[in-house]
């Protein structure tokens, strides 16, 4: 064997082992890293499957939980919760404390600092649904879906 072939079978081996290095590190590097929202959808409890109670305390039953993941107080004034079928509620005069959270119930109640009301009298989430929380420009701040092929059975928490 000569030395020039020698030398092309180090530099072939030593290509594959970097092509393999890179490519193993390639898929950490490469995968995109979800930004930390500063509000974010932490938690949802739909109406349970099956039920046909719309009844407030049942209605009641039946929540998101938003979070302020910053140290600072957000100004949800104007900011808007949906779900798929465009049922929207807006928030109004709303402050959320520094890594606070809301639970945005469905039926009608009293509004505090830790629980809003929509006011509605049937029942909003379903098991299977997307809730997306939109700014008061109207851009995307979160979106979750639960149920369905494609995605967790049941309620979803972060």
């Amino acid at each position: 064997m000569s030395v020039a072939s020698s030398v092309r079978r180090l530099t072939a081996a030593g290509a594959v082992a970097a092509a393999v290095v890179g490519a193993a590190a390639l898929p950490a590097s490469a995968a995109p890293a979800r930004p930390h929202a500063p509000v974010e959808i932490s938690s949802v409890q739909h109406a349970a499957q099956g039920s046909h109670d719309r009844s407030n305390r049942a209605l009641n039953q039946e929540w998101v939980n938003v979070t302020n993941t910053t140290r600072q107080a957000i100004d949800l004034n104007g900011w808007t919760l949906s779900d798929r079928q465009g049922n929207t509620y807006t928030f109004r005069h709303v402050r959320l404390a520094p890594r606070a959270t809301v639970r945005v119930h469905t039926g009608v109640g009293r509004d505090s600092r830790s629980d809003l009301y929509q006011d509605r009298h049937n029942k909003v989430w379903d098991s299977v649904d997307t809730a997306t929380l939109r700014n008061d420009h109207r851009r995307l701040v979160d979106s979750v879906s639960w149920g369905g092929r494609d995605h967790r059975s049941g309620d979803f928490r972060r």
